[in-house]
C-alpha cells in the first residue's frame, strides 16, 4: 500500500472514530457517562458532554474533508488539531487515574496513547510530499 493510501486510511479511521464518539455523546450522553472510564470524574454535566460531542463531530468533518481533498495543508491541519485534542486528553486522564484499578488505568492509557500515536505516525507520513501526488498511469495499472 502506498503512503497516500495509508494516510487516507488512517485519516478515515480517525474521522470515523470521532463521528461515532460525537454521535454517541450527542444522542446518548447518559450512556456515555456510565462508561467506567468517564463516570469516575463526576459530576455529570449534560451541557458539557453535548458540547464535547459537537466538537468531536466538528473534528470529524475536518478529518473527512482531509480524506476527500488529500491536500497537504488540510491533512496536516486536521492531524495537528486531532493531536492537540488527543494529547491534552491523555495528559488530563494520566493525572486522574486514582479511582481506576491498575489494569483498567493501564488499558485506558493504552487507548488514549494510541489516539496520540496514530495521528503522530500520520503526520510523519504526511511530511513526505510524495503522499500527495496522484499515482501515475503505470502505478494505476498495477494497483489492485
Amino acid at each position: 500500500m502506498s503512503r497516500r493510501a495509508w494516510l487516507r486510511a488512517g485519516l478515515g479511521l480517525l474521522a470515523g472514530g470521532q463521528a461515532v464518539l460525537g454521535l454517541w455523546i450527542l444522542l446518548l450522553p447518559e450512556l456515555f457517562w456510565k462508561w467506567r472510564w468517564v463516570s469516575h470524574l463526576p459530576p455529570y454535566n449534560e451541557h458539557l458532554l453535548r458540547d464535547f460531542g459537537g466538537a468531536s463531530l466538528a473534528l470529524a468533518v475536518v478529518l473527512c474533508a482531509a480524506v476527500a481533498a488529500m491536500e497537504r495543508r488540510l491533512v496536516l491541519t486536521a492531524l495537528v488539531a486531532y493531536l492537540v485534542s488527543s494529547v491534552t486528553h491523555l495528559l488530563f486522564h494520566a493525572r486522574h487515574l486514582e479511582p481506576l484499578s491498575a489494569a483498567s488505568g493501564a488499558g485506558f492509557l493504552a487507548l488514549l496513547g494510541t489516539a496520540v500515536l496514530l495521528p503522530a505516525v500520520l503526520v510523519w507520513l504526511a511530511a513526505d510530499e510524495t503522499a500527495f501526488r496522484e499515482p501515475g498511469p503505470a502505478e494505476r495499472r498495477t494497483a489492485p
